[in-house]
């Protein structure tokens, strides 16, 4: 474990492997061992792993600041070029995708692909309905007791017994308000934009059970805008990762593969 100074706090991090450096970037609760699946296997493959606990999370707690959207992406960069990680392949789940994408967008030159685990489309169209579901979530996200809300999360986004077991764990090391403000930062990334296009390789992944938010729905349409491959994971949810580590670290890896042909 490694860390790095910041503005309100201490990032801690980890760095496995040698190669093209690839950044890995968790969900909105979670921290950096939903990745160790994958760290260990582009490690394997020849890569530098890079996975990180953001701020107001896992051993990068707790912070002085509170965590945004805004503060996560500066964070993303200061990591990115401490490490000397240049024009990494940017790896993220859920929130964890939506701060990719929104780094990606802000530097486009400076990141080599972008890979998507189960993350909302953060340029993608939101209808009446899912403006309506963000609202509804936010009121009851703030309102429910926080153990409530932990069980509800844990069994919503995995489908496997072990990750259910890491979502708890790691849900159970946050409070509710540093839980609620991770959840609004990857709202706050929502900027629907119909003209974006993603500037680097795109790879797509989603479990066919994730029933967060309106990813099985605007996953499918975001390939077919992009002209890009869903990878759809039989059996896994939202963490479909951590459900299938095996199914999912291939997608990567061919992923990977065919950017090297480029």
């Amino acid at each position: 474990m490694s860390e790095l100074r910041v503005d309100g706090g201490v990032l801690r991090y980890w760095v496995c492997g040698d190669g093209p450096p690839v950044l890995l970037t968790h969900g909105a609760g979670a921290d950096h061992r939903m990745f160790t699946g994958q760290a260990a296997a582009l490690a394997a493959a020849g890569y530098r792993a890079i996975t990180w606990d953001m701020r107001g999370h896992g051993l990068s707690r707790p912070s002085a600041t509170e965590f945004t959207a805004a503060r996560a992406v500066a964070d993303m960069s200061a990591l990115l070029k401490h490490v000397d990680a240049e024009r990494p392949v940017l790896v993220g789940q859920s929130l964890g995708g939506n701060l990719a994408q929104t780094f990606t967008k802000l530097h486009p030159d400076s990141v080599r692909a972008l890979v998507i685990i189960g993350s909302a489309w953060n340029a993608g169209p939101l209808t009446s309905t899912d403006r309506r579901l963000l609202a509804l979530a936010s009121v009851v996200f703030r309102t429910i007791p926080f153990r409530a809300m932990r069980v509800l999360m844990v069994r919503s986004s995995a489908t496997a017994a072990a990750a259910r077991e890491d979502l708890e764990r790691a849900f159970g090391s946050l409070s509710k308000r540093e839980f609620v403000a991770a959840w609004a930062a990857a709202v706050e990334s929502l900027s629907p934009d119909p003209e974006y296009r993603t500037p680097v390789p795109l790879c797509l992944i989603r479990g066919d059970q994730d029933r967060t938010g309106n990813i099985a729905t605007s996953m499918p349409k975001w390939a077919v805008h992009e002209a890009v491959e869903e990878h759809v994971i039989a059996n896994a949810g939202h963490v479909a990762n951590q459900d299938d580590s095996s199914a999912v670290n291939a997608v990567i890896l061919r992923f990977l593969e065919q950017l090297q042909a480029l």
